[in-house]
């Protein structure tokens, strides 16, 4: 694929490596991306060593990878590739459909969770949410992460709150709490267009390739720590 010109200006085609041992799989998915407009397949893997290399050599915008590979599985790939290549985000697959592991996931780096044997437009659905920065990251998975980690000190951090402005910071508890857009601008008063600005600066800032991910490091740091004691 090309790419293509969409309201008078040229826009590239999204690039996604997929990883799953199974070749079948592989096979699924490589047709299904065929088919979508603005997405390119540009690599594939057999496990998460290879993944990790492909994402190294192409640097694609987004990795597909199943739960399940050898040598490197896709929780640690997933790990491995958010600390060499922040920006690339990570779509994980998986049989298991449990709140833990979703959660696990989106620790590990993953900006979504799909199960295998999801309907085609749903994981067409979250490749798509995932490229456009939004979050797949519900309020009652952020209250469940917050509880999950809230034995663990937050790990300090002064470059964050010196380079997020106090209306960054304002949006970006509100981001980790699974809000969307429409609800930070009704909840803080201002233009839903403001508030993508503000989640567009804050994804910039830290370095992460989408809000799934800012909000996980908001948790992490313990930003919404006062507001549930």
């Amino acid at each position: 694929m090309g790419s293509e010109q969409r309201g008078g200006r040229r826009e590239q085609n999204a690039r996604l490596v997929i990883a799953d041992d199974h070749a079948l799989t592989r096979m699924g998915l490589r047709g299904l991306l065929a088919d979508e407009r603005g997405l390119e397949l540009v690599g594939e893997a057999r496990d998460g060593v290879e993944a990790l290399e492909l994402c190294a050599q192409l640097q694609p915008d987004l990795a597909i990878l199943d739960v399940r590979m050898p040598r490197l599985d896709g929780l640690a790939t997933t790990r491995a590739i958010k600390l060499a290549f922040p920006r690339i985000a990570v779509l994980l697959v998986s049989l298991h459909a449990t709140p833990e592991y979703i959660i696990e996931a989106i620790e590990a780096g993953a900006s979504g969770y799909v199960l295998k044997d999801a309907p085609l437009h749903e994981l067409v659905g979250a490749i798509q949410q995932i490229l456009r920065g939004e979050s797949m990251l519900t309020e009652a998975l952020a209250a469940q992460m917050l509880r999950r980690l809230s034995g663990h000190p937050p790990r300090p951090s002064a470059a964050l709150h010196t380079s997020l402005t106090p209306r960054e910071l304002e949006v970006l508890r509100l981001v980790a709490q699974g809000k969307t857009n429409r609800l930070i601008a009704q909840q803080l008063g201002i233009a839903n267009g403001t508030v993508k600005l503000h989640v567009e600066h804050i994804i910039g800032k830290l370095d992460v390739s989408d809000r799934t991910q800012a909000a996980v490091h908001a948790i992490q740091l313990g930003l919404l720590h006062n507001e549930e004691g």
